[in-house]
């Protein structure tokens, strides 16, 4: 007897045969097999994030030839936050696969960071910026005590989030949102949401997940931000052209 797409597709990805059953044949919301759906959903969120969410924005400021609205300084502590995964994994000797897809992420992070310089009239800066950075978390992965190693990589987290706060109070003082691609803005929050309820699931809500809840709250104001200035930002394109 042949199955229908959808059952090929949930059974294929989102939960066992025996769980479809339940939920589609039963009509039983069985606890645990919510449980993993969920956590099957969450998982394709923060890959989503890992792997998708910097490029609409790349891809927006190419398009648009402006990085108008974006903060310097938000992107760089996002350059760093993403860097450091890589120079932990490097430094204790990962396997490759292990830590690749942040490299992904990375890149398009630094071309973002070098298109907002190249954007204002700084495209050396932005070339000797990158450079300088390259070479310094090179240095750290090759030579740096296990101890700074740890505490970077420990940093990471408070780094992403005060570049979201940074970027949100930009938003703010402009009072518009410039260049922000929604999409990106709309997976980041995604990405943050769905590591914020695996924190929570593994800690059984301990001070350990308030960070992650943090910067999961702050990707939803930047999120409403978007929304909530759309107007102001069309304007304030029309004056720019």
């Amino acid at each position: 007897m042949a199955t229908s797409p959808v059952k090929d597709f949930l059974v294929g990805y989102l939960m066992p045969e025996k769980c479809y059953e339940e939920i589609f044949g039963h009509f039983h919301l069985h606890v645990p097999c919510l449980k993993f759906v969920l956590n099957k959903m969450v998982g394709f969120w923060i890959i989503l994030d890992t792997f998708l969410a910097q490029l609409p924005q790349l891809l927006k400021i190419l398009w648009r030839g402006s990085a108008e609205g974006l903060s310097a300084t938000s992107v760089l502590l996002q350059l760093y936050a993403f860097s450091c995964p890589v120079v932990y994994a490097k430094a204790n000797n990962f396997p490759f696969f292990a830590w690749a897809e942040r490299l992904f992420t990375l890149a398009q992070t630094a071309a973002i960071i070098f298109l907002i310089l190249h954007y204002r009239g700084d495209t050396l800066k932005g070339m000797l910026l990158l450079s300088s950075f390259a070479g310094g978390m090179f240095l750290l992965a090759s030579y740096a005590a296990a101890a700074v190693i740890s505490v970077m990589h420990a940093s990471s987290l408070v780094a992403l989030i005060a570049s979201k706060a940074v970027q949100a109070v930009t938003n703010y003082h402009n009072g518009h949102t410039g260049q922000q691609s929604t999409l990106s803005v709309l997976l980041t929050w995604t990405g943050s949401l769905g590591v914020a309820i695996v924190s929570l699931q593994e800690t059984g809500g301990s001070l350990t997940s308030v960070p992650h809840i943090l910067s999961a709250c702050l990707s939803f104001v930047l999120l409403v931000q978007v929304f909530s200035y759309t107007s102001s930002t069309a304007v304030a394109a029309k004056k720019r052209d």
